[in-house]
């Protein structure tokens, strides 16, 4: 979930605000160093846009998790490339593809 202090700050990177409470319709901002208002319903929308925007890129989180290591990645491929022996990548690179299948870009 995105956080209202996150918000506020892609709203107006340079503002100065105190936060209590974790709920944006049930929480008290206190703006600092004259730090100009921000209504809480574009603070609301701003929330709603940010977690959309996370909740896109789902499949890359879920694909970083599962890709094989790139200490996985490094052996296969030299084996490959210096000891001529292309088991180890041709497993990998199945690795590979079965994440980017079970993960698709949506």
């Amino acid at each position: 979930m995105t956080s209202i202090s996150e918000a506020i700050l892609k709203i107006n990177p340079n503002a100065k605000v105190i936060v209590t409470g974790r709920l944006i319709d049930d929480c008290t901002i206190q703006w600092i160093d004259n730090t100009p208002e921000i209504p809480k319903a574009d603070i609301k929308a701003k929330m709603a846009e940010l977690q959309t925007e996370y909740d896109a890129l789902s499949y890359a989180r879920k694909r970083a998790e599962e890709y094989p290591s790139v200490q996985d990645f490094m052996e296969a491929y030299t084996e490959k490339e210096i000891g001529g022996d292309s088991t180890k990548w041709d497993s990998y690179k199945i690795k590979y593809n079965k994440v980017r299948t079970d993960n698709p870009k949506e």
